[in-house]
């Protein structure tokens, strides 16, 4: 919320600034206006000097020029306060850039920096529940074949089905790689055993599944390959 309010303050100084442009170029607009106005006043002034008069006429001529100088004088200034609030608002324009820039990517770094919590407490969560999943599993194909009918037991199946459901739709996914080639990065072999069926160096048996959120591996396969 700080960068949020810096922020803020440097884009009202740069508008106050362009405020003062255009105040300074109207004041500069009408100084210019006004001295014009008054050279021509004075100049136009009816002149009621008499023959031998001409002492007048030189002072006159002299208080219009004066008056020239000093409105071009202040005309001048307003320029170069003009020049140098343009360029406090040139500099309060680059330093709001700057500080809406820092803001964005702060504001990218945390929402980065969220994410990654969340699918690392995600991860945490799930590997936690895998023993559990693995006796449940193991529970079900051993039961034995007398009750396997009854509606407890079925119930316990659907629970079983509905909690697979629950993991798949929060992204983990099971690694059963039967048949498919050994993958040291998802599987784990601690053995080795002849087969007709699978082609050496592939995998012959699955003695755990294992499973993955993603592209993390949460827990390898264990295996037995062909030879």
């Amino acid at each position: 919320m700080e960068r949020v309010t810096v922020s803020d303050d440097l884009k009202a100084q740069h508008e106050n600034a362009q405020q003062k442009d255009t105040e300074d170029a109207v004041a500069l607009h009408g100084a210019g206006a006004a001295a014009k106005k008054k050279a021509t006043d004075t100049a136009a002034q009816p002149d009621a000097r008499q023959p031998g008069q001409d002492g007048h006429t030189t002072a006159r001529q002299e208080e219009t020029e004066a008056i020239v100088e000093e409105v071009t004088q202040e005309a001048q200034d307003l320029v170069v306060q003009l020049e140098k609030a343009r360029a406090e608002a040139a500099e309060f324009l680059e330093g709001w850039q700057r500080a809406r820039a820092e803001f964005a990517n702060y504001r990218k770094r945390v929402d980065r920096e969220r994410e990654g919590t969340y699918q690392h407490a995600v991860m945490s969560v799930l590997k936690q529940l895998l023993p559990v999943i693995d006796d449940l599993e193991r529970a079900m194909s051993n039961t034995p074949p007398e009750i396997a009918e009854h509606g407890w037991v079925k119930g316990i199946g659907l629970i079983e089905q509905k909690l697979h459901k629950l993991l798949e739709d929060s992204g983990l996914v099971a690694i059963n790689p039967l048949g498919e080639p050994f993958d040291p990065t998802r599987h784990e072999a601690i053995g080795t055993e002849a087969s007709t069926e699978v082609t050496s160096g592939h995998v012959a048996s699955v003695l755990q599944k294992g499973y993955a959120y993603g592209e993390t591996v949460l827990r390898p396969a264990i295996v037995r390959v062909a030879e």
